[in-house]
């Protein structure tokens, strides 16, 4: 562990009350903090609730096509079927709760008020919200459509937060701008007094946070290197997910690295 430890987490790790990790989707909290998780479940309670497990029925966008065919699956509600069951596999070996939120994965979310008609089918992108991935999802830039599940997904972590007692709140920093992850930590600013950020892997390889979004809330860097070599097992047990984002099949050792609010 790195020795610099912010006060926030110092505090923490001195208690046994239970932390909240959100995940945007059926991976993401496993990826970035899965050494964490599996250390700090040994003594504490630990919750991760993933909000996007959901997918929708066909006509699909170019992009979701493309995604789909990347995890070798033919129908979207087989596949997310698959990987909530992965995803509670993982964290039940982990000794983690799990809650799946059912929120509308970004690449299959529609807009308000379209379904399935004759405009859908002939064009599916003029219907859906983030039409193409390169310049909705991958943007960052969280859609207006997209305020009335804004609301519901805050009063939703908000009860969370009281039910479980949290004492932290782990969000991703959205490094590498997907626009699910950013949705993620616009809900982390509602608690500035437990929030803490985690940097997204492996996206965090090849991307940098938002020197914007790092300095304006006052963050500071911190890492956890305990464990790194065993999560390994952890992410495989999320097979389709770890052979799109690994295809070399080598999963990088690398110390999980946190930001934290001064």
């Amino acid at each position: 562990m790195a020795h610099a430890v912010p006060p926030r987490i110092e505090d923490s790790m001195g208690s046994d009350k239970p932390w909240l990790f959100l995940s945007p989707h059926l991976d993401d909290a496993v990826l970035s903090c899965g050494a964490l998780i599996e250390a700090q479940a040994r003594h504490r309670e630990v919750t991760v609730a993933t909000l996007f497990t959901e997918s929708e029925p066909p006509p699909h966008t170019r992009s979701a096509r493309i995604f789909m065919r990347l995890a070798s699956a033919v129908d979207a509600a087989e596949l997310f079927e698959a990987r909530r069951a992965e995803d509670r596999a993982v964290l039940q070996d982990l000794g983690v709760k799990d809650l799946h939120l059912g929120a509308t994965d970004a690449i299959y979310r529609r807009r308000t008020g379209f379904g399935t008609g004759t405009l859908g089918r002939l064009l599916p992108e003029l219907v859906h919200t983030y039409p193409t991935w390169r310049f909705n999802i991958a943007r960052g830039r969280i859609a207006r459509g997209d305020r009335h599940l804004m609301a519901r997904l805050r009063g939703a972590v908000a009860r969370l937060m009281e039910q479980t007692g949290a004492e932290l709140i782990f969000c991703p920093l959205g490094v590498g701008g997907h626009v699910d992850h950013v949705f993620a930590r616009t809900l982390g600013t509602a608690f500035p007094e437990q929030v803490v950020y985690y940097s997204d892997f492996p996206y965090n390889r090849s991307s940098q946070p938002d020197a914007a979004f790092v300095a304006g809330h006052g963050l500071e860097p911190w890492q956890w290197d305990q464990g790194i070599t065993a999560k390994e097992n952890r992410i495989r047990g999320y097979a389709p997910q770890a052979d799109a984002l690994f295809p070399d099949g080598r999963i990088p050792a690398v110390p999980e690295a946190y930001f934290v609010p001064r």
